[in-house]
């Protein structure tokens, strides 16, 4: 009997039937769960007593906080061996997985979101209190070294594997700088360290948090840049928006806070991390050999791009070095996945066919000219597909609705693989003799469908009457009717 089949014994009083190894991602530690006929629980194995020690005696001290963790049930004396409760298989990261993988984030994947950002400011601040940090591992306290380490970390893992050029001296004298701003905010928080959604788990609906182990003392706002600008996330600035807002809110019930500056000093802690990951992704990728961290690269450097556009002068020498990175070659040619965009035209015959500027050739081209012409009748020629009259007339009359129910049965489908594939853009256009009526009642109809049902951004042109409309993701249209 393995020492964790003991461990289970021991606590449930029945002998575990199966044990099966989990993956473990990045971790040198290995998980198991163990079963048996009444119980499910997770096994720990890890080479680093210190480490698992840090998590054993954080995750007591959390627990008993009434925090949102798994509990440690068991341990050998050696403390190489535990077991602890299981939290199923779902990682926050893969319930987002069709937001992550389309920029387009559905209400249930945003209220995941919404509820561990609600909950982090409890484990930092109330994780805190009482907690002894000198278990922490490998320290107890955020400090200037261990910035440095990641900054040094970044310097020689990643920045000198990519071949660039650059003088480390100019170099060194701007990490001291970033690191003198990063070391204004110490704060008695816990810091976790390495908050993203691969470390939440979701059960019943509901976050837990898990490795923790690497957690310290350490300032609040690392990890919210760790957690909003996860590399892989694909956070628009929208929803990064409103989480840090639903962040701040729960933070105001435990501690005062200035937004304003909260803001400004959580600019540098982006920074800060985007450079630890990238370190960390050129380590594990480059030097390790992981493909998963090799596939991560371009979303950390789509991430530092972005914060490149904002000027930034307290590290001119650092930022010069990091813009000249992202616009090397390797870095240029590689694509991250855009979410799909759907055009939706109506158009005249007489003026010819949109054409499609997206450079994929075209798509979609329904002729609705078979279609009964409310034009024909002198009351309806000067109005629009747009005007109730002549949605009356054109329902009523029933030819449209079973036209356009077949053109969102073809229609639908290709969205749907569209998105599945990771296309960008889908062109569908409706022509009519004038472009008036009947192409614009049914390109309006489409539009609003397709958002409706995929919840993907629609750009509606109706060209003949000059009408844009943008329907957002998620949201109501938008545009000049």
């Amino acid at each position: 009997m393995t020492e964790l089949e003991t461990l289970f014994l021991q606590y449930t009083h029945e002998p575990a039937l199966t044990v099966t190894e989990l993956s473990a991602s990045g971790s040198n530690r290995k998980y198991f769960r163990l079963t048996s006929e009444n119980h499910s629980l997770i096994g720990v194995e890890g080479t680093s007593v210190d480490e698992n020690i840090a998590f054993i005696e954080i995750a007591n001290h959390f627990h008993h906080q009434g925090l949102p963790v798994p509990r440690v049930l068991g341990q050998t004396a050696d403390k190489r061996f535990y077991i602890q409760d299981d939290l199923g298989d779902t990682l926050l990261f893969d319930a987002i997985a069709e937001g992550r993988k389309t920029g387009v984030f559905c209400e249930p994947e945003k209220e995941l979101l919404r509820k561990t950002m609600r909950k982090l400011p409890a484990v930092q601040v109330q994780g805190a209190q009482g907690l002894d940090f000198s278990v922490c591992y490998p320290q107890p306290e955020f400090n200037e070294r261990s910035i440095l380490w990641d900054l040094n970390y970044f310097k020689y893992c990643f920045l000198k594997a990519t071949g660039l050029d650059f003088q480390e001296n100019l170099l060194e004298d701007d990490f001291v700088k970033l690191s003198e701003i990063l070391m204004r905010s110490r704060t008695n928080t816990f810091m976790y360290r390495d908050f993203q959604s691969r470390n939440v788990m979701v059960k019943d609906g509901e976050p837990y948090f898990i490795d923790f182990q690497g957690g310290r003392k350490g300032p609040l706002y690392y990890d919210v840049a760790s957690f909003l600008w996860q590399a892989k996330a694909q956070y628009n600035s929208e929803l990064r928006e409103e989480l840090l807002h639903i962040y701040l809110a729960a933070l105001q019930e435990l501690m005062p806070i200035d937004e304003a500056d909260f803001a400004e000093q959580l600019k540098h802690f982006v920074l800060f991390r985007t450079l630890q990951v990238l370190g960390a992704y050129g380590f594990r990728g480059y030097f390790e050999k992981k493909p998963h961290f090799l596939q991560s690269i371009p979303f950390a450097i789509e991430n530092l791009r972005a914060f490149l556009h904002d000027d930034n002068s307290s590290y001119p020498y650092l930022l010069q070095v990091l813009k000249e990175m992202t616009e090397l070659e390797q870095f240029r040619e590689v694509e991250i996945r855009k979410p799909l965009v759907v055009k939706v035209y109506s158009f005249s015959y007489k003026k010819g066919i949109p054409q499609d500027n997206s450079g994929n050739g075209g798509g979609f081209v329904f002729d609705c000219r078979a279609v009964n012409n409310p034009g024909k009748y002198e009351r309806y020629q000067s109005l629009t597909g747009l005007d109730e009259s002549v949605i009356r007339f054109l329902e009523d009359d029933g030819e449209i609705l079973s036209f356009i129910d077949h053109a969102f049965a073809l229609v639908d489908a290709s969205v749907k693989r569209y998105i599945d594939r990771g296309f960008t853009n889908l062109m569908i256009s409706f022509g009519c003799t004038g472009g008036r009526h009947r192409s614009v009642y049914s390109a309006q109809k489409t539009a609003e469908h397709i958002s409706e049902k995929f919840g993907v951004e629609v750009q509606l042109i109706h060209r003949e009457q000059n009408i844009e409309a943008k329907f957002s993701p998620l949201n109501p249209p938008r545009g000049t009717y």
